[in-house]
């Protein structure tokens, strides 16, 4: 069971980047992917042990639910806009489908946004 993730995530339990990069680590260490083989029954209590760690509030939760898509479309859009300039790793990753992944996460995402308002406002 996860604890906690201070050590890379700001200490400032109000700020926004706070969720960001909740958002981020819940993306691959729940995981939240589109791929049926990543897909977990437990997800939305793995979901849940995030905030639970950070000792968020009802808002802050509230405001994590769209976060977490929000999240992932930057991550794709991200990837888009380097491999658009040719930079490469990102340019390399592009080419092998990880922004197709990262988009169709969003997507699945943002599909099953009720039941992770559920899990974290239980």
């Amino acid at each position: 069971m996860i604890t906690t993730l201070s050590d890379w995530l700001d200490d400032d339990r109000r700020n926004v980047r706070l969720l960001w990069d909740v958002a981020y680590a819940a993306h691959g260490i729940i995981p939240l992917s589109a791929k049926s083989r990543w897909q977990r029954h437990d997800a939305g209590a793995r979901l849940r042990t995030f905030p639970d760690a950070h000792g968020l509030d009802e808002a802050q939760r509230r405001d994590l639910v769209p976060m977490l898509a929000r999240r992932t479309r930057a991550m794709h859009g991200f990837l888009a806009n380097q491999a658009a300039a040719g930079i490469q790793r990102w340019a390399g990753l592009w080419e092998a489908g990880h922004g197709t992944a990262w988009g169709a996460d969003t997507d699945y995402i943002r599909a099953h946004e009720i039941s992770w308002a559920t899990a974290l406002l239980a």
